[in-house]
């Protein structure tokens, strides 16, 4: 739940004599004698609001997994081919690269809790929708609300995670929040096959209905603002739509009667603000080489099912549970890596002879940030393309099932982590719009990854396992003389960037 506006200390020179109390003075002197905070959110309320948000993150990834086993019997049941069930994927698959340019520019205007609630109350209905249809166009419709709903909770968490993390910690606070997002693809087939198998194909939307309902009442009950542009460090007291029903219950009377604080414009989301982000220079490198990552990763994903059926001879509950490696390995990574990220900032502002400022958050104007998120990524990239290139030559030789398997793992472990490095370092290269930076993740990403599978099939009939993920590998290696590319000169384009447009973004706000 939010911190106490008096715990936290309230500039009370908004308010008029009259509405000033003696327990505001004294926590006005109070804030006075410190320095002001990155955040005034303690630990714990940090940990809890990252819990909600991955949790959040969650449906996106899993809405579009755990419907796979689901289309031979939607086909079934409502009379049509599979072409038209694969094209509710497409639709799916398109809102997901559309709607975070929306989702992210509110977000940054009105504030995170909003948006969730919105996005969550769209998801759910959709979900209940879903599982009573009996018609095609209204699962078409229906696909893409739900893709609508949860699409744009990955920028979401990755806002709330600058929102409340300072540079110098914020590694390990992203690999939390992202540790929903980065398992739920491989838990998705193992979901759907099961309750698709032994109830069917309405239960898998019954299910997510009954957990996305229990993920909108937690936000609505716990969740509290977090958006800098409205709460600062949190504590300036959100206006009454942004604030939590815990918020009301623990705060003290006196402290609910304070003024809102004032809100800047309302306009109309504006999804090119994202395009905007993707033509600069310090970030169009970055944004390529995770979307190549991307690419490669849904490439993997999306042929397991049909190449382990046809190499290895295996049923659907069998294929599903083949992608549990993949989501163990992932789940790992999003910790491990958050830590090395940590360890990467401190080594690089040592390096440089910089002082981290732990209470109030690191100026990235004066620092090389660049430098100190990607300098473990050539890790990552290099041990990545060796085990994709590796997968597909163990699959094209009909090796033992358990090599492609622990290659799957290796490939989770890497690929998570250039995931991770790559998302947190655009979030810092624009910390006054975290939530529309991130949301031009999900732009090019979705696009590149939706290039590589239509042409999938095409190139594993042509080239066969073995030279179709040789293919993929080369492609990132390409990344690394990219990357290198924005660790020698990406710190220079941004300051030229910051000059032009006259402004400096303050990490404290």
């Amino acid at each position: 739940m939010a911190p106490s506006n008096l715990e936290a200390g309230i500039d009370t020179n908004q308010f008029s004599p009259h509405e000033i109390r003696p327990d505001v003075e004294q926590a006005q002197e109070a804030s006075d004698s410190q320095e002001a905070q990155y955040s005034v959110f303690t630990k714990p309320e940090k940990r809890w609001v990252i819990f909600l948000i991955a949790m959040a993150g969650f449906f996106s990834p899993l809405s579009a997994n755990i419907y796979f086993p689901a289309i031979n019997y939607l086909a079934r049941d409502l009379s049509v081919s599979l072409e038209l069930i694969n094209l509710t994927i497409t639709a799916y698959l398109i809102c997901q690269g559309i709607v975070p340019s929306l989702v992210g520019d509110t977000a940054d205007m009105i504030g995170r809790r909003p948006v969730y609630i919105a996005a969550f109350v769209v998801y759910l209905a959709a979900n209940v929708g879903l599982a009573l249809q009996d018609s095609y166009a209204a699962l078409l419709v229906l696909r893409i609300l739900q893709s609508s709903g949860s699409s744009g909770t990955i920028a979401l968490a990755i806002s709330v995670v600058a929102d409340l993390a300072p540079p110098h910690e914020r590694g390990k606070y992203v690999g939390a929040a992202l540790y929903g997002p980065n398992t739920a693809p491989s838990l998705g087939p193992v979901l759907g096959g099961i309750l698709a198998e032994k109830a069917s194909w309405r239960w898998i939307f019954w299910f997510l209905s009954i957990l996305s309902g229990l993920c909108l009442a937690l936000i609505i009950v716990c969740l509290p603002e977090t958006a800098r542009k409205l709460v600062g460090n949190g504590s300036i007291p959100p206006k009454r739509l942004n604030r939590s029903v815990a918020s009301y219950m623990s705060e003290p009377k006196a402290s609910q009667n304070f003024p809102d604080h004032v809100d800047p414009p309302l306009r109309c989301p504006n999804p090119l603000s994202c395009l905007r982000i993707v033509f600069h220079k310090d970030t169009a490198l970055v944004l390529v080489a995770n979307a190549i990552f991307y690419m490669n990763y849904s490439c993997m994903q999306a042929s397991l099912s049909p190449l382990l059926m046809d190499i290895y001879d295996l049923n659907a509950l069998e294929v599903g549970l083949t992608y549990l490696p993949y989501g163990i390995a992932c789940g790992v990574a999003s910790f491990l890596v958050g830590k090395v990220m940590d360890h990467d900032y401190k080594v690089t502002a040592a390096a440089v002879g910089f002082t981290i400022d732990k209470t109030r958050g690191d100026d990235l104007a004066k620092f090389p940030i660049e430098k100190a998120r990607l300098r473990s990524i050539w890790y990552f990239v290099s041990i990545s393309t060796a085990c994709t290139i590796g997968y597909g030559w163990t699959l094209q030789a009909r090796t033992h099932l358990a090599a492609p398997l622990i290659l799957q793992f290796i490939c989770g472990l890497t690929v998570t982590g250039t995931f991770n490095i790559c998302n947190t370092l655009i979030v810092d290269l624009h910390p006054d719009r975290p939530a529309t930076a991130s949301a031009s993740v999900s732009i090019v990403r979705c696009s590149v990854a939706a290039i590589g599978v239509s042409v999938l099939q095409f190139i594993l009939n042509s080239l066969g396992p073995g030279w179709t993920f040789t293919l993929f590998g080369a492609l990132g290696a390409v990344t690394a003389p990219m990357l290198w590319v924005e660790w020698e000169r990406g710190m220079r384009w941004r300051t030229d960037r910051l000059e032009k447009k006259g402004t400096v973004p303050d990490e404290k706000l």
